[in-house]
């Protein structure tokens, strides 16, 4: 590859509206992309490619289309990314292998969410502009397309992230033997450092540290959502955020005046895990996150060790923990303790907005990189669905020796996909015991349980998804509920179980 074509992040920006402002979503995107524009001489023409990550709500179908119009680009491709936190790295590494093969010249990736408050993400705003337009053609769709979750998990209602990342969480807290009370006050030492982090970062939606016991006890203010989870664990998506990166060549960033800031792409890496949630071989293991993390490291000669900033996905505690494993088990141990997880704070705390959070986790990194002084590295993970797409990416504040490397991963990842359970996904006449092997209980409001889907596995081997019958649902009025490794009798269909009294 050629030096002239090495891929750089050659201009970044963030924006936080918070108080009473509520502006239209793509006014917020925009924003944040003309802040990242006005540090370079660009113009219209030179912007080969819009790239905005979908948008939850008021981006209407066409937000990259409209964004491109909005800012007067020429761009010759407008897009929108299917449903993914790991949307904003899966662009990065995927401009870069453009820039780096010469088949791109500079892309814009951008992205946000205006969901704080009532009537955010509305058609209309103070700027007097409309949050999306009513014509011309939708945006066309990059990404992974298929739905997060498979037969057996639809056929019970299991859908709701928070839902489906509890049920994981539980299977975490089991391996390493902890009961539910314990294993929340494990994850409020594990999430207070992120709160920290998030107070003193100027884009932050949260900026009040809070103790571990402030996150891990449940109370008025921050209620048990669902077993393992208080609300202040949880991804917090109504936030008024956006965040843009102008991605280029090294020639490109020189021209426009930016080569002294730019950071560079070194590597990275893109692999899922078994697809389906309930076909996972160990719940609370994520190989699809060693297998991304791993080969970017690999791609570019690099040690764990030698990474200095490091920002792991965090929409829910397990996410990290996993994270943390798998960083654990590519190093033998070595530098996992020593960098913190997140330079933002974390989707709890900095702010959840919708799949562009990594978006602001790459600026951040670029911010921090920008200008160092000899190799400084960072290391920016992604996640979409329920821990199942997975990007990583490497960036240095000097280029990388051997140039950008975007690593293949397609023979490991069929053995991923190869190593997928058995679930039962059709109707059948169920009427057999079942071990549990990951569960939750759904609190309401008041406490009381709304739902308690569990994965177990049959006698023969299967994994099934069931919902607790209503008198088993009532019997769980307690917060003191502890599911892990109980027998169940699973019948009908959809599936529904009640304990087994050993």
């Amino acid at each position: 590859m050629e030096a002239e074509r090495t891929p750089v992040v050659a201009a970044w920006a963030e924006v936080c509206v918070r108080g009473a402002e509520r502006p239209p979503v793509l006014s917020l995107v925009a924003k944040a992309s003309e802040e990242a524009l006005a540090t370079a001489a660009v113009r219209p023409s030179e912007v080969d490619r819009v790239s905005v990550l979908g948008i939850l709500a008021g981006g209407g179908p066409r937000p990259a289309s409209d964004l491109a119009e909005r800012l007067g680009l020429r761009a010759r491709r407008c897009e929108t990314t299917t449903i993914g936190g790991n949307g904003p790295q899966w662009l990065v590494t995927r401009a870069a292998a453009e820039i780096a093969a010469g088949r791109l010249r500079s892309t814009l990736i951008a992205g946000g969410e205006a969901l704080a408050g009532a009537g955010a993400g509305a058609s209309g705003g103070q700027d007097g502009q409309p949050s999306a337009s009513t014509g011309g053609d939708p945006d066309p769709l990059v990404g992974d397309p298929r739905p997060g979750v498979g037969p057996a998990e639809i056929a019970i209602g299991l859908g709701l992230p928070l839902h489906v990342y509890a049920i994981l969480e539980s299977a975490y807290a089991a391996r390493l033997g902890r009961r539910p009370a314990a294993h929340r006050a494990a994850l409020g030492e594990l999430l207070a450092p992120f709160s920290e982090v998030a107070a003193r970062h100027p884009y932050a939606w949260s900026r009040t540290p809070l103790t571990a016991r402030e996150i891990a006890l449940p109370g008025p203010d921050n209620r048990l959502v669902c077993e393992q989870y208080t609300k202040r664990m949880c991804a917090n998506p109504r936030v008024n955020q956006a965040a843009a990166l102008l991605v280029c060549s090294l020639a490109e960033a020189r021209r426009l005046g930016l080569a002294e800031q730019a950071v560079f792409v070194w590597a990275g890496a893109d692999a899922t895990d078994v697809w389906e949630p309930s076909a996972r071989p160990e719940l609370w293991r994520s190989p699809g996150i060693e297998l991304a993390a791993g080969a970017t490291l690999n791609a570019a000669g690099v040690q764990l060790e030698e990474v200095a900033y490091r920002d792991l996905y965090s929409c829910f505690p397990v996410a990290v923990e996993l994270a943390l494993d798998a960083l654990a088990a590519l190093s033998d141990g070595r530098g996992v303790d020593a960098v913190p997880p997140t330079v933002t704070g974390g989707l709890p705390f900095f702010g959840g907005p919708g799949n562009n959070y990594s978006t602001h986790a790459i600026a951040t990194v670029c911010r921090l990189l920008s200008g160092a002084e000899g190799r400084q590295l960072a290391l920016v993970g992604a996640l979409g669905w329920y821990l199942t797409k997975h990007s990583y990416g490497l960036y240095g504040s000097s280029p990388p020796p051997g140039g950008f490397v975007r690593a293949d991963t397609s023979v490991e990842q069929r053995r991923i996909d190869a190593s997928a359970l058995p679930v039962v996904r059709e109707p059948e006449p169920l009427a057999e015991r079942a071990r549990v092997e990951g569960w939750t209980v759904v609190r309401a409001p008041d406490g009381t349980a709304e739902h308690a889907p569990v994965i177990a596995r049959l006698n023969d081997g299967r994994r099934v998804v069931c919902e607790a019958t209503d008198e088993q649902l009532s019997a769980f009025a307690s917060d003191e509920v502890d599911l892990t490794g109980a027998t169940l009798e699973v019948r009908g269909w959809p599936p529904r179980y009640r304990l087994v009294r050993a």
